[in-house]
């Protein structure tokens, strides 16, 4: 299985490749006056507004530092109800990729309630990479927020 691997702070993390719809240069982002401090903004992406949450500010508290290594990801989001959204996730040094069986994961024997996208551990010769699981990023009440919100004309 192929991951693309991204940095928070000084651990590595890994994302699924086939959640990954495109890595794109941080660029456009629109901030949102008032949003929680883990939304970035929106991007525009081929006309459409794509929400963009920033995975460091997320996970430990501090936003994502904007280095040369630093990139949207869009994923294919699935909300509650089964319906797939793009959902963009600003994460720094996003440039490499790794092959692993997903096998060689395994529970890192810490709970985590708050966190639940934060899924299983494999080590390998550069330390420990904690894989994200997608589908779990964005509680329910969050995802309705992003993605269910109707346009209404007074």
């Amino acid at each position: 299985m192929l991951f693309l691997l991204f940095r928070m702070g000084d651990d590595r993390y890994a994302l699924d490749a086939l959640q990954i719809a495109e890595l794109l240069p941080v660029v456009g982002v629109k901030v949102i006056p008032q949003a929680p401090a883990w939304v970035a903004g929106i991007i525009d992406y081929h006309g459409a507004p794509v929400p963009l949450i920033d995975l460091s500010q997320l996970a430990l508290g501090c936003p994502a530092r904007r280095r040369f290594g630093t990139r949207i990801i869009l994923v294919n989001y699935p909300d509650h109800e089964g319906t797939t959204h793009l959902l963009g996730l600003l994460a720094e040094r996003a440039t490499e990729i790794m092959r692993r069986d997903p096998r060689d994961f395994v529970v890192s024997g810490v709970g985590n309630d708050p966190a639940p996208y934060l899924g299983p551990v494999a080590a390998d010769t550069h330390g420990m990479v904690q894989w994200i699981t997608v589908d779990k990023l964005l509680p329910p009440s969050v995802s309705d927020h992003l993605f269910n919100q109707r346009v209404t004309s007074s």
